[in-house]
């Protein structure tokens, strides 16, 4: 199985100065496979929580290093929740790459674990009768949903997380445990890699000799 590594992160910062420079990308350390990935985009200011910037990435197989390449800049660049991140931003981002492994239908919309799981949810919406979906990956739901700062899990908790992510796919109308019971889940568990642009300029001198360059910001 392949597990999400430094050369894939690094492949991702690589994408991004690419496309600031209109250059081509530096060829990937890494090897390719086919999985389903996410890459996660997040600002670090004055020393605060990393703030989201971006996050896309597909539930489906696909080969990783044109799926790194296309989802460094989707989820940097087009993320509709956010405005596009700017070259000026880079010293303040940190990127996570994220490999999500053993999909698994759930029993019930109960049958996962927090932490450990992330979960994609479909249910049919009742009042226009339209199929929607959601799926929160395990780390993204833990730092950002609605199990923040909980260590321990119980029904409340989940069933809180399921209604947000109902939220998450479309639905506005009435939220019942009948409707709730309809859902079919999916659990997945992921690895993932996380590291800070002044990390990866410190790896690039390091491995490159010389640090990465980008318009209209000064090398650190």
């Amino acid at each position: 199985m392949v597990s999400a590594n430094k050369e894939m992160v690094v492949y991702c910062f690589d994408t991004l100065i690419a496309h600031f420079n209109g250059e081509q990308v530096p060829p990937p350390a890494f090897d390719e496979g086919q999985h389903p990935l996410f890459v996660t985009w997040k600002k670090v200011v004055n020393g605060g929580e990393p703030r989201l910037r971006g996050c896309i990435g597909t539930l489906e197989a696909r080969g990783i290093v044109n799926g790194f390449k296309d989802y460094a800049l989707t989820s940097a660049l087009r993320d509709r929740r956010f405005p596009p991140i700017q070259a000026k931003e880079l010293p303040f981002l940190q990127c996570t790459v994220s490999i999500l492994t053993n999909y698994e239908t759930a029993a019930n919309y109960l049958d996962w674990e927090v932490g450990k799981h992330g979960i994609i949810i479909e249910f049919t919406d009742p009042d226009y009768n339209t199929k929607r979906s959601a799926t929160y990956l395990p780390e993204v739901a833990a730092q950002e949903g609605a199990f923040r700062n909980i260590t321990y899990f119980d029904g409340w908790t989940k069933i809180e997380a399921i209604d947000s992510l109902m939220r998450k796919a479309g639905y506005s109308g009435t939220i019942t445990e009948s409707l709730r019971k309809q859902i079919q889940l999916t659990r997945y568990q992921s690895t993932l890699y996380t590291m800070h642009y002044g990390d990866f300029v410190s790896y690039v001198k390091t491995t490159r000799g010389v640090a990465p360059a980008v318009a209209g910001l000064k090398s650190r």
